[in-house]
């Protein structure tokens, strides 16, 4: 069989039904041609050419500021007005009618225990800063003296008589300086005198021995002079002195003093009306009437001996009395007659009790023998805390004129 070879075969032999590459590529050409020409005239045949931005997205922050403080609006004009109207006078209030308290019932009263005897009668706080009288009559003596007069001078006698006592000792006290004073009330003042003591006791745990006690009192009828001494084995273990002068009113200190370790003392200032105190405590007004601790006593016995029926018992006297270092109202409570044994023999006497107060008061006990002028015979101070000194009378001895 006869092989068939291309290259033998002429181009004619070619199917018609394929186009040749020329056509394709001038087909091409042709089309791109007309592309071009399409796009260099579509700018024109549009319009003009749009601007540069008009394809830019622009973002823009708005920032909103807080809104400013609104400011008061001013106020509108008010229309010019012919003449302002006064306002309507306010109407009175009525006034209230005060409420009234409504009615108290009073309270039930208290059925009072039953008592068979007869209540004794109240009896007044009598006063040396004010007194008050009772009634009974003043001695004759003092009445029909001068206001502010000390009757009796040196060599005048005090009218004691003789009582209970030992012999010798009344007319030993009686034969000293004394004399009434008319004042407030009735005074009779002891004449110059020296009173010797025997002590007891208890100091702690330890009782008080040994110690004797001397009682100095001093006046010419116009001053005076008091000191009270404790000694043991001849050594002042304490002593308070007291002077002033004696006025219508009885004895008028000017200076007290303590002495233990050291001293400390207090002064009467009368034309400034204070009392005031050496250890710089607050001063205190002076009371007409005052006393210092020991010149109370004397002040005490003075008042009794002038008027004795104006004390009766179950009466009182407040005096405003002064230590080193302060000063207060002492209240005394004044008991009936009574009999009382000390060293220096037996005697009727009164007694006065200043009980405690305040927390550290202490209680202040006197005896006063209305045979010898009311002077004391026994005195005893006994401490918040238990401990004592008990001073009883051993003798009385005239003293010599103040110096």
């Amino acid at each position: 069989m006869p092989t068939l070879v291309a290259s033998q075969l002429p181009s004619s032999a070619v199917p018609p039904g394929r186009p040749s590459w020329r056509a394709l590529a001038g087909l091409t050409l042709a089309v791109a041609l007309v592309h071009v020409l399409l796009l260099g005239l579509a700018p024109t045949a549009i319009g003009p050419d749009p601007s540069p931005l008009a394809n830019k997205f622009i973002t823009r922050t708005i920032v909103i500021a807080p809104p400013a403080a609104e400011k008061p609006a001013a106020p509108a004009a008010a229309p010019p007005v012919a003449e302002a109207k006064p306002p309507p006078p306010a109407k009175p209030r009525r006034p209230r009618e005060p409420s009234r308290p409504k009615p108290v019932a009073p309270p039930e009263p208290v059925p009072q225990p039953q008592v068979s005897e007869q209540p004794a009668t109240e009896t007044p706080d009598l006063t040396a800063q004010n007194a008050i009288d009772s009634g009974a009559p003043a001695p004759e003596q003092a009445a029909s003296a001068p206001a502010g007069a000390v009757l009796g001078g040196a060599g005048s006698t005090a009218n004691t008589g003789v009582g209970n006592g030992a012999p010798g000792e009344a007319a030993g006290a009686a034969s000293a300086t004394a004399g009434n004073v008319v004042g407030p009330e009735a005074l009779r003042i002891p004449g110059s005198v020296k009173l010797a003591f025997a002590v007891t006791g208890q100091q702690g745990a330890s009782p008080m021995q040994g110690v004797f006690g001397d009682l100095v009192w001093l006046q010419d009828g116009s001053s005076y002079d008091a000191r009270l001494s404790l000694k043991f084995l001849f050594r002042t273990i304490r002593s308070q002195h007291s002077t002033g002068r004696i006025g219508s009113t009885g004895i008028e200190p000017a200076r007290f003093s303590e002495s233990r370790k050291g001293e400390v003392a207090s002064h009467f200032l009368r034309d400034q009306g204070q009392i005031m105190f050496s250890n710089n405590a607050p001063s205190v007004p002076l009371l007409p009437g005052a006393q210092d601790r020991l010149s109370v006593v004397m002040q005490l016995g003075g008042m009794l001996a002038g008027d004795p029926g104006r004390y009766p018992a179950g009466s009182r006297i407040s005096i405003q009395t002064a230590g080193p270092r302060d000063a207060g109202v002492w209240v005394f409570n004044i008991e009936g007659e009574e009999q009382m044994s000390v060293p220096a023999g037996d005697y009727a006497v009164r007694k006065l009790t200043r009980s405690p107060r305040r927390e550290f008061d202490d209680k202040i006990e006197i005896w006063l023998a209305p045979a010898l002028g009311y002077l004391p015979v026994r005195m005893k101070q006994t401490q918040p805390n238990g401990d004592f000194a008990d001073m009883q009378l051993r003798e009385s001895l005239p003293a010599g004129p103040s110096s």
